[in-house]
């Protein structure tokens, strides 16, 4: 998904006051951490992950293939920090982030 700076700003501004639902450890990107990720993202549709391993280059390739395999973009990267957002097609308003937050 190709969003503009603008619109990177504004999810980076919804991001800032949200707490990590999903921790990358490790053991990688399981089965079971994928799949809370995806339901992270089918309920919050914005959501930041965090990636504790030690190594910076093995953080942005677990991050990298958490987005490829959940159809996630990546809007920022901060540490072991990272917000994604994967917009729904039916929103619940009581759950999203983005219609949630922006009002």
């Amino acid at each position: 998904m190709s969003l503009s700076q603008e619109q990177r700003k504004r999810y980076r501004t919804i991001g800032h006051d949200l707490h990590p639902l999903v921790t990358i450890a490790e053991k990688g990107l399981a089965e079971t951490v994928l799949a809370e990720i995806d339901r992270a993202l089918n309920d919050h549709e914005l959501i930041k992950i965090k990636v504790n391993v030690a190594d910076r280059d093995q953080k942005n390739a677990l991050i990298q293939a958490a987005c490829e395999q959940t159809g996630a973009t990546l809007i920022q990267s901060i540490g072991r920090v990272a917000l994604l957002l994967r917009k729904a097609k039916k929103p619940n308003p009581k759950l999203s982030n983005l219609t949630r937050l922006s009002n």
